[in-house]
């Protein structure tokens, strides 16, 4: 896909959402990590649903720690995986503590060292956090890179780097959220949404969603409807 193709798609994204973010709930760099990484095979609306009961009771590594696995598990049931992600939200606060005086570390290694946290987290937090232009992969996002042409790939990795590459810097830094936002809205795994996509024309995804058909009227129909109507009321005898 040509730059000024690629400059294009991201124009119309920007202008549509001028300042996006996450739609995970958060009010601090830890409360985001944390809902990120419980993000991870479920839906936003899941995690949120969890961490407003549980941040209201535990918003810190230190009180993570203190709730324990099996404080924390009742909070998690709403996400999938929580046996797994209650012993590694509880594992990352310990660490956390431990290695890093109970701040978020600024270093891609470190992050990924933390229980619960590949790639795609480190680089939401890197970005978000930290101010990095870095551009997470997830499902959406490989998703939307792959049907436009703006970066295509057989991995996420693959996908990232290409994005990496491809994106014009003005947009690199938010350009992770535009494309999960397009791609969980308009561009679905199932049916995209391609006749109300503002980057429809742009998009090289060979297999759109046509518009709907016009509704058909059966003319016999009508053209009864219009005779009826035609015919004078009977004369009041």
């Amino acid at each position: 896909m040509q730059l000024a193709r690629r400059r294009a798609i991201f124009r119309r994204l920007q202008a549509a959402n001028p300042h996006p973010t996450t739609e995970l709930l958060h009010s601090s760099p830890f409360e985001l990590l944390v809902a990120v990484m419980l993000s991870a095979h479920t839906t936003d609306r899941s995690v949120n649903a969890a961490t407003r009961e549980l941040f209201a009771v535990a918003n810190t590594p230190q009180a993570i720690l203190a709730l324990g696995v099996d404080g924390v598990r009742p909070y998690l049931k709403s996400v999938g995986l929580y046996n797994m992600k209650s012993k590694n939200l509880v594992a990352l606060a310990q660490q956390i503590l431990q290695l890093h005086k109970g701040k978020i570390p600024h270093d891609r290694a470190a992050l990924e060292a933390l229980p619960g946290v590949g790639r795609k987290t480190a680089n939401i937090i890197l970005n978000m956090v930290f101010g990095e232009s870095t551009i997470a992969v997830d499902t959406h996002v490989f998703r939307v890179a792959n049907r436009t042409g703006l970066a295509p790939g057989k991995t996420p990795r693959e996908v990232e780097e290409a994005l990496l590459v491809n994106t014009p810097a003005e947009y690199r830094k938010d350009a992770h959220h535009w494309l999960i936002l397009h791609g969980r809205y308009v561009c679905t795994a199932r049916k995209p949404d391609c006749p109300h996509c503002i980057i429809e024309d742009l998009c090289e995804y060979p297999h759109k969603t046509p518009p709907p058909k016009a509704r058909r009227v059966d003319a016999r129909r009508a053209a009864l409807g219009s005779r009826r109507r035609a015919v004078p009321p009977a004369r009041a005898r």
